[in-house]
Formats: structure tokens, sequence, C-alpha cells
């Protein structure tokens, strides 16, 4: 049988839990993973994707030491099931402004900052409104979450504007620029503003390893010829803020995150001088949402910048009105991811 007619034959089953769980072992690459998003045993997880692979007769996944891999096939199965998901949701949202039995679900990829500073209040404040949609919330490190929107793997992301945005509609989230945060009395304290190589000689303090945000750093090091030295790495901006505050290093943190905790923390901000950090968080989608996400970015918008007009054609809600189940489930980076 041909892969096309065997995609054929599986999609006439049309078993969405299958599609769905194909994806999350496909996008976390290991079964085990998979089945926890799904929220299904490993052992039932296992079986239904054998169940799938005889279905069509090829191998989907390639089992490797460290998880797995998707053959072309598992690819186009991936494809495909991105499109009929999507299309699923979409359907949803559409009945449920008529039955209001249906629930709407959301995903969203964001950066460390988003993450970290504007989405919690952001969601927060949308969801306690629209009890009746959910929304899974991940880190992604930026470039990824460009790529995911392109695949149709998420609905929304919010990232760094460095990234590809090709193909993509968006406008401005908030202004991001980065700074340099040191201890008082530090010989960069009172400069003006520094650059990255001239701080890399410093012990830093940074955030976890897979963090966004700190891969994106330690990109632009890497390009400048520099090997950033980390002395601790912690979770959250706020730790980060007390670390450095308390002598131990200097460090890189959004304004926004070095304005909230510099003053209490006893830190000083530099300016980073360098192009790639003044930067801008943008909102992205791909295509035309479902009401209730097309509500979610609307929201989101209502305090971007008076300049956000970077593309206005991100989808209004006014036009599509439908509400669903409020559940935010945020998920940490995977151990490889960063930016």
């Amino acid at each position: 049988m041909s892969l096309r007619l065997a995609c054929y034959a599986f999609f006439m089953r049309f078993d969405l839990t299958d599609l769905r769980l194909f994806l999350n072992v496909h996008e976390s690459g290991s079964i085990t993973a998979g089945a926890r998003r799904s929220h299904m045993t490993l052992a039932s997880a296992s079986e239904r994707i054998r169940g799938m692979e005889d279905t069509l007769g090829v191998a989907l996944l390639l089992r490797e030491p460290r998880g797995v891999a998707p053959t072309p096939a598992g690819r186009t199965l991936a494809h495909h099931a991105r499109v009929v998901l999507g299309q699923m949701d979409r359907m949803r949202g559409e009945l449920d402004h008529y039955g209001q039995g249906l629930k709407g679900h959301v995903r969203v990829l964001c950066n460390t900052t988003a993450l970290s500073e504007y989405l919690p209040a952001v969601l927060g404040a949308f969801l306690k409104d629209h009890p009746r949609i959910s929304v899974d919330l991940e880190e992604r490190l930026s470039h990824e979450i460009a790529d995911a929107l392109r695949a149709g793997a998420c609905d929304i992301g919010v990232l760094a504007d460095s990234a590809d945005l090709h193909g993509l509609r968006t406008r401005i989230f908030r202004h991001d620029p980065l700074t340099v945060i040191v201890p008082r009395g530090h010989p960069l304290a009172d400069l003006p503003s520094v650059m990255l190589a001239d701080a890399a000689g410093y012990e830093f303090v940074g955030l976890v390893e897979g963090s966004a945000l700190q891969e994106h750093i330690a990109h632009h090091a890497r390009r400048g010829g520099k090997a950033l030295s980390y002395r601790v790495r912690l979770r959250s901006f706020d730790a980060v803020c007390r670390m450095v505050g308390q002598g131990v290093g200097i460090a890189i943190v959004p304004r926004v995150a070095a304005v909230r905790y510099g003053r209490a923390a006893g830190v000083c901000r530099v300016p980073l001088a360098d192009d790639w950090a003044a930067r801008d968080l943008v909102l992205c989608v791909r295509d035309a949402l479902p009401a209730y996400a097309a509500e979610l970015v609307e929201f989101a918008l209502r305090d971007a910048p008076a300049d956000a007009s970077m593309d206005a054609s991100v989808p209004s809600a006014r036009t599509a009105g439908v509400r669903e189940d409020t559940r935010v489930r945020t998920t940490s980076p995977r151990p490889r991811r960063s930016g």
C-alpha cells in the first residue's frame, strides 16, 4: 500500500486521541513525555503508536537511545494530524457559539521574558473572564516558536523580533530591551552603557540551562568569540537580581525585570549597547484563528505599545465571539532548550 493510501486509510478511522498522542510524541521527542502530555500511561501510548504503525504498514518513529525521531512517514503523518486537529479545534470553537457545550483550547508558545514577566498577568485576567477557555503555555526558543507557528504546531507565539518571522502575522507585544545589572560599586556601575564583549570577562549569574533567554545570550557571546563564565544558575529573575545584589556576579536580564526586582536587590542597571539587545517582543500567528483564540490575541494586545504596527493583519476577535474552559497548563522548557 502506498504511503498516501495508507494515510487515507488511517484517517478514515479518525481517532483524535491517536493523532494528539502522536503529535505530542513527535514534538517532545519521547514516547514517555508524549504519553505524559496526553495524560495516559506509557504502556497505553506505546500500544497506540504500534497500532498506528500496523494500520499504516510503515514505521512512524525510529527508536533511539535518547528518545524517538520521526521517519519520513511520521513527518507526513504529523503534518496531516496538525491540519486535522486544527480544523477540529476551529469547528469546536464555531459550534460552541451555538451549543455552549464544547471547550476552546489555545496553545501558546513564548520565550523566557514573556513567560515570567508578561503573560501570567495577561492570561490570568483573560481566563478569569472566560471560564470555558483552556490554555497550554510553554517556553521555547524564539526561533523554535516561529518554526512551530509555521508548522501549525501552536496557535499563538510571543517571541523576540530577532527571530525569522517570515510568513507570520505579527504585532509588537512589548518593548523588551536587555540590560546588564551589577552590584553597587562594581567597575561597570558608572558607565553610560556597556557592550557584551566588555562585560564578558566578569563572572555571571544566570538562569538555569534550558532557559530561552540564557541560550539567546550565549549565542551572541559565541558569535563574538566569547564564553561566559557562570558562578550560579537560578530559576527566576528575582533570584538572579538578589544574587547580583549580594556581589556574586553580574547578569543580563530584561529591563522590565531589572526595574521590578532591582531596587530591592540593590543592583545598578547599565544599558546593554549591542544591537541585538534592543529588541521587541512580538505576538505572532500564522492563520486566521478560532473566535476564542482571536479574543485572546485582542486582549493580549490591549496594553501593547502605541507604535505596535509591524503588521496589523492579526485577526480581531470582534468578528468571532466564542468562549471556553479556563485552565492554564505551563510546561517547563525541555532540557536542551533555551533562548
